[in-house]
This record gives structure tokens, C-alpha cells and sequence, in this order.
């Protein structure tokens, strides 16, 4: 089983690195609509302070979203998810493996790369290291969100819309407790709590996702 879950994770990495548009869009959404906000409502740093905590998770949100659709899409054209739910290994083992590459090419560099944008929308200092561990937490539970609906999704020719309109709703929780985290940091208050439940989020997202997601690609190869 670990070296299956090995050879998972290191394929996921190498069709990434041939595959390296899909990698940089989420970054590159990122980094224009940040660079885009300040032109929009002026540069006013009173104003981009004010607005920058929801801006970043929103945009995070989105750009996160933008790589949820081929995170199993590959395999199922190709066969090998279809010889991945035949196996006799338990699949919410693989499947949790491709949500932690997705989260490994799109979360993580969102997260590392985040202190910078936070500058550009004049988001005070000492609320970077909350925004930075709010997004390390919150990525994560939107991968696994999101595979739930690119499990469900992945059988269809055009899923995007359809992935959409499943799991922004439970983004929505996500998203408020982490952009208001960072809120509370940059107002000089504690930001605990918030941390707390998202690091909840977390927990109860490892725990039931993987099995949502091996429902949903049993359901999507039998349906194909």
C-alpha cells in the first residue's frame, strides 16, 4: 500500500511538471487579480488595509477552484482510474493522495507565495503570519472539498460549472472564518479562535472527505 500511495503521489508531481500551464494559472490568477484590486478602488492604503483580508481568501478561493476540475480528470481518460477502483487496496487511500498533490501544487504555493501579495494590498505585518497559517489550513480543506465534486464531476465532458455549483456553498464557511482571522490580526486582536475552527474544519475534512471521494469515483467509472 505505501508504495502505491507513492507511486500515486510522485505520478501526480511528474504529469504536473509536463504539464506546467496548469500548475501557474492559479498563480498567475492570483497575482493579476491582486495587482488589478488597487487600480479598481484606488490606492488609498486606509481602503486596500480595510479590504485586503477578504480579497486574498477570495481570490485564493477562486484560484484554488481553478484546479479542482483536473484533479482526476487525466487518470479517468487514460484508464488508470478505473484500474485504481478495481484494485483490491482500500481507494480512499489513493484518493487522498491526489488531494494532497492537488494541495501541494496549488494550496502551498498560494500560502508561501502570500506574504507578498498581503504587501501589495498593504495588509499590516503582524497579520501576515495569520494569513499565511489560516490559508495553510484553509487550502487544505478546500482541496478536499473540492475533490468530492471533482470525484463527482470527472465522468463529465464539461464538469466545471457543475463543480461550481456543488462545493462553493461549503466553501463559504472556509472562507469566512479565514478571511476573519485575518481580519482580527490586523486589527491587533487574537485570531485563536478562528484558527481553531478552521484547524477543526481540517480535522473533520481528513476524516470524511477521502470516503466521499471514493464513493464519488466508484459512482463516476461505473456511470462512464
Amino acid at each position: 500500500m505505501g508504495r502505491l500511495l507513492a507511486a500515486c503521489l510522485r505520478r501526480q508531481l511528474l504529469l504536473a511538471v509536463r504539464r506546467p500551464v496548469e500548475v501557474v494559472n492559479p498563480l498567475v490568477f492570483f497575482l493579476l487579480v491582486v495587482m488589478l484590486f488597487p487600480l479598481g478602488i484606488g490606492p488609498d492604503p486606509r481602503q486596500l488595509t480595510e479590504f485586503a483580508p477578504a480579497v486574498l481568501w477570495i481570490v485564493a478561493l477562486l484560484a484554488t477552484l481553478l484546479a479542482v476540475e483536473g484533479m482526476f480528470r487525466g487518470d479517468f481518460d487514460d484508464g488508470t482510474l478505473e484500474q485504481l477502483v478495481l484494485a483490491p487496496q482500500p481507494l480512499f487511500l489513493p484518493a487522498l493522495t491526489y488531494v494532497f498533490a492537488h494541495w501541494l501544487l496549488t494550496g502551498l504555493p498560494l500560502t508561501l507565495l502570500s506574504p507578498l501579495f498581503a504587501l501589495m494590498l498593504q495588509l499590516p505585518g503582524k497579520a501576515i503570519g495569520t494569513l499565511m497559517l489560516s490559508l495553510l489550513l484553509g487550502t487544505a480543506v478546500l482541496s478536499l472539498i473540492g475533490g468530492i465534486g471533482a470525484a463527482l464531476t470527472v465522468g463529465l465532458k464539461r464538469g466545471g460549472i457543475l463543480i461550481s455549483l456543488l462545493i462553493i456553498p461549503f466553501y463559504v464557511p472556509v472562507l469566512i472564518f479565514g478571511s476573519a482571522a485575518v481580519q482580527f490580526a490586523a486589527a491587533g486582536n487574537s485570531a485563536q479562535p478562528q484558527l481553531l475552527v478552521l484547524g477543526g474544519m481540517l480535522s473533520l475534512a481528513v476524516a470524511l472527505a477521502p470516503f466521499a471521494i471514493a464513493a464519488g469515483l466508484r459512482i463516476s467509472v461505473d456511470a462512464g
